[in-house]
């Protein structure tokens, strides 16, 4: 009599998010799906699956909770193969196909040619298949069926999630697994972000040393040398479980390249920008670069930490070569701003040590390599004077003007206009309670037999399009409100700054980044000084002689 042959079996168990429903939009629910394919039901369904079965012993349970379907780049999963390979598992059994795998040739490809090969028998409880006992139906035909299947669920669940994920973000809120550096979820609204007070200074802090001249890694120095945390090692002094591909070390340090992407997010302003990356396919971990057109980008989402007018400034400068002179943690006054008046190239500068004084001069940096055009050679010590001298008459002009106030009263946002917008933004949505309360009537008219079902469906779209349009038009005055109460901040701040310029004796960075476009340096030593807000100063210039 042969001796019966004994199994030593793995439980392979699984559960990932593919297995749980969004509902209502925003709310992620259980449902009996969900209990079903549980860890503990699975692991409690195959359990007593071997109990019943003399001739099986458990080895081991292989667990992957939070894993995706869609791949075998699982650890678990790893770990039972390798046991399979190493000759101490010779059967695998699941609850079903699904929790095996959900990528219907893999799942085939390890079934019908590996586990064979290997000379393991495979199990799938709820499936009622066993390769021990499957004919050639079930494997040839029923098998790659069910694999089918459990491939188009999760391709269905992939752009479900996709298109809930693409409404959330152009609502405008945030769908991030963990807040930006500065922010945190809010407890009651994890789309929402509020304020983190103290990540939210570190961040003003490095804002201002930017508009100070501070270099990337001079900034990044300075945070390390004061021992603040870097937003990884923060967020994980919070009980977060952050991860990221920029880590290179177990502790993570501030660096030039972390500053940068603090100083170019617009989430610093209130502006939420998302939708940057995107996954190949449902099947492809791998995510590509979408083309900046095609970002979400939703303004005024979110209390802003940085000045709107500070962070023009900073992507301004950031738009310079603004390298920090040698041997010093910030660029010189000029970096970025001084182009020569015959080719257009950027101005180098440069040290002339001579007698125990150094004479610092700028040239054309086409001509300081060599490659043409002539030296267009200035010292920075008259450049500061000229510049000094054309901004504070420029800021005088603005200031002393007698016919100032009147244009910057035409410049300022009428207040009876903001009052007309909200005013029809109270229409609108009295309006709007006219539908809702229409939607009602024709549902009770509908229960009371008064209305057919038909008529009530028609209604109800109707009065549900006229609805959604004038939410529409709602935002719209909204927006418009917003953005003529910016306007008015805008042009007080600017006002503000030249009264100090008109103050100030000495040029700092920041002022001429704020006043400046461009300074354009002539052979003859003649400079061409383009304003930023030349439209503002002609305006004010010609009401002068009207």
């Amino acid at each position: 009599m042969n001796k019966e042959k004994l199994y030593f079996v793995a439980v392979y168990l699984r559960l990932s998010r593919d297995d749980i429903i969004l509902k209502n939009g925003d709310k992620e629910e259980k449902n009996c799906k969900t209990e079903s394919n549980s860890i503990c039901f699975q692991r409690e369904l195959v359990y007593s699956f071997i109990r019943n079965n003399k001739d099986m012993k458990l080895f081991d349970t292989y667990i992957d909770d939070g894993y995706s379907g869609v791949d075998f780049d699982r650890p678990a999963f790893k770990r039972m193969i390798n046991d399979i390979k190493a000759g101490l598992v010779n059967c695998v059994i699941v609850k079903d196909l699904s929790r095996f795998g959900r990528d219907y040739i893999e799942t085939g490809r390890f079934i019908q040619k590996i586990f064979p090969a290997l000379n393991v028998r495979f199990i799938a409880i709820n499936d009622y298949f066993d390769t021990l006992t499957a004919d050639f139906n079930e494997t040839s035909v029923v098998l790659p069926v069910k694999n089918f299947v459990n491939d188009a669920y999760c391709r269905d669940i992939s752009w479900k999630v996709k298109s809930h994920q693409k409404i959330k973000r152009e609502n405008g809120e945030f769908i991030g697994a963990f807040a930006v550096y500065g922010y945190k979820k809010d407890n009651k609204n994890k789309n929402l972000l509020v304020v983190d007070a103290y990540a939210a200074k570190v961040v003003q802090n490095i804002f201002a040393w930017k508009l100070e001249g501070y270099s990337f890694l001079a900034i990044a120095e300075q945070l390390n040398s004061q021992g603040i945390l870097s937003p990884m090692e923060y967020k994980k002094s919070k009980g977060e479980n952050f991860q990221t591909g920029f880590c290179t070390k177990s502790i993570a340090k501030w660096s030039a390249m972390t500053v940068k992407r603090i100083l170019v997010n617009e989430v610093y302003i209130g502006n939420l920008v998302q939708g940057k990356h995107e996954k190949i396919n449902y099947k492809v971990k791998k995510s590509i670069t979408k083309p900046e057109n095609e970002w979400v980008c939703v303004e005024n989402t979110h209390e802003a930490i940085i000045d709107a007018e500070d962070f023009k400034k900073v992507k301004k400068m950031l738009s310079f070569d603004s390298r920090a002179i040698q041997g010093q943690k910030n660029s010189h006054i000029f970096s970025g701003l001084l182009f020569c008046g015959d080719c257009m190239e950027t101005m180098t500068r440069r040290t002339n040590p001579y007698r125990g004084k150094k004479t610092i001069y700028f040239i054309c940096q086409k001509n300081n390599k060599g490659q043409g055009c002539s030296r267009h050679s200035i010292k920075e010590e008259q450049l500061k004077a000229v510049i000094a001298a054309c901004l504070k008459v420029q800021a005088l002009i603005m200031v002393d003007n007698a016919n100032v106030l009147d244009v910057v009263k035409e410049w300022r946002v009428d207040t009876q206009l903001i009052v007309s917008f909200d005013n029809e933004c109270s229409r609108l949505k009295r309006e709007q309670e006219k539908y809702l309360a229409l939607k009602e009537g024709v549902y009770r008219d509908w229960k009371e037999g008064i209305l057919s079902k038909e008529d009530f469906l028609d209604l109800k779209k109707i009065y549900k399009e006229k609805y959604a349009g004038l939410q529409k038009m709602i935002k719209q005055q909204e927006k418009k409100i917003q953005e003529l109460f910016y306007r008015s901040l805008r042009i007080n701040a600017q006002f503000k700054e030249l009264k100090t310029v008109a103050a100030l004796i000495q040029i700092n960075r920041e002022m001429l980044i704020y006043f400046i476009e461009r300074i354009i340096v002539y052979e003859d030593k003649r400079l061409c000084i383009e304003f930023r807000y030349q439209d503002l100063l002609d305006k004010i210039i010609l009401s002068k002689y009207q």
